[in-house]
C-alpha cells in the first residue's frame, strides 16, 4: 500500500515506514503530524485518485529530526562592471517517518 501526498508544494510517493525528508514543518522532534493532501492511495489493484484530494484520507507520520540541506552558493557576477556577488544558502527540512495510511 502507498499513498500520494502534497506538502510544501512538492508531492511524495509514501508507503508505511518509509522515512522521508519534506520541507519544514512547525513540529518538534517525536511529534506526530498529519498530512491531510492526499493525492492517491494504492493497495494492490484498488487506486482511489482525489479531484484533487482523497476527502477523508490521511497519512499520520512521526516527526523523526529537523535537519538542513547542503549548502547550495549563489554567485552573481557581471562583466566589466566590477559586481561580484557571493551568497549561500541551507534549506531547512524535516524528516518524516510515516506510521499509517488511512482512506
Amino acid at each position: 500500500m502507498y499513498a500520494v501526498v502534497e506538502t510544501g508544494g512538492k508531492q511524495y510517493k509514501v508507503a508505511i515506514g518509509e522515512t522521508i525528508e519534506v520541507e519544514s514543518l512547525e513540529a518538534n522532534v517525536g511529534d506526530t503530524v498529519e498530512l491531510d493532501r492526499v493525492l492517491l492511495i494504492a493497495d494492490g489493484e484498488k487506486v482511489a485518485v482525489g479531484q484533487p484530494v482523497i476527502e477523508a484520507a490521511k497519512v499520520t507520520a512521526q516527526v523523526v529530526g529537523q535537519l538542513r540541506g547542503p549548502k547550495v552558493i549563489v554567485f552573481k557576477y557581471m562583466a566589466k562592471e566590477h559586481l561580484r556577488r557571493k551568497a549561500g544558502h541551507r534549506q531547512n527540512y524535516t524528516r518524516l517517518r510515516i506510521e499509517a495510511i488511512t482512506a
